[in-house]
């Protein structure tokens, strides 16, 4: 059971699901995922974990590989193994040593917002991240 109350979906190592897997609970992922991951409740990404998908979570915690984007509602944690390809949004944001992230870095609403925006110019915090490989 999650912290929370509410069931927990578990995706153990050697499991690989293909397409958009939606949920309401928490979500811990060991195993393959490709498509999209879209949970209403928290989301953990064990260090065996790799996600091929877009993913939307209200909180989570990154220690495997991840190619896409990360919509977080509230705070994103990249452990020490957490290897991010895609851009992020969140509203709390941490990065222990060793974790790598290329992409983009939007910390205002958490929900990447939609707005017409001049040409060269951001309302949104953005922080450009290149690790050398």
């Amino acid at each position: 059971m999650a912290k929370n109350g509410s069931e927990e979906t578990i995706i153990a190592p050697g499991v690989r699901v293909e397409g958009d897997f939606v949920s309401q609970g928490d979500v811990y992922i060991e195993g393959e995922v490709r498509g999209n991951v879209h949970t209403a409740g928290d989301l953990r990404l064990g260090s065996h974990s790799n996600v091929h998908a877009d993913v939307v979570a209200k909180n989570a915690v990154v220690s495997g590989v991840v190619h896409g984007n990360i919509q977080i509602e509230g705070r994103l944690d990249l452990l020490e193994t957490a290897q991010v390809s895609g851009d992020i949004f969140c509203q709390v944001f941490s990065v222990a040593a060793g974790a790598t992230v290329n992409g983009r870095v939007g910390m205002e609403g958490g929900a990447q917002q939609e707005q017409p925006q001049e040409e060269g110019h951001s309302d949104q915090p953005e922080v450009e991240i290149e690790t050398a490989e």
